[in-house]
């Protein structure tokens, strides 16, 4: 689970980075506003990626993929590209513990 979690967490930071760009050109809402949401959103997506193994860690990820789709009252467009990563989150969580309980299975069985 963690390398398909990580790997949509890791395009969220380039999606947030791109976004924040065009925000900055296309609203009216203040340079430095837009740079430490983002900077904090950013920054919590790639802490988000080493903390995958612990408890309360996917919730947080889930709370990211709310605030990256409520980035569309900014900047309209995120309303898709948020909805797009959130369903990229539940496919790589949903997926990613079907291929965990697949690997401890395997491991189970050659021990």
């Amino acid at each position: 689970m963690r390398t398909l979690c990580s790997s949509t967490l890791i395009g969220e930071v380039l999606l947030v980075l791109f976004a924040a760009l065009v925000a900055m050109r296309s609203t009216d809402v203040s340079t430095g506003a837009i740079w430490a949401v983002s900077g904090v959103a950013m920054v919590l997506c790639v802490l988000l990626c080493g903390m995958l193994s612990r408890p309360g860690a996917v919730a947080i990820g889930w709370a990211l993929q709310l605030g990256l789709i409520a980035s569309g009252f900014i900047l309209p467009t995120m309303f898709g590209l948020g909805a797009v990563f959130a369903g990229l989150w539940w496919c790589s969580v949903h997926y990613g513990r079907k291929i965990d309980t697949i690997k401890a299975e395997r491991a189970a069985q050659a021990a």
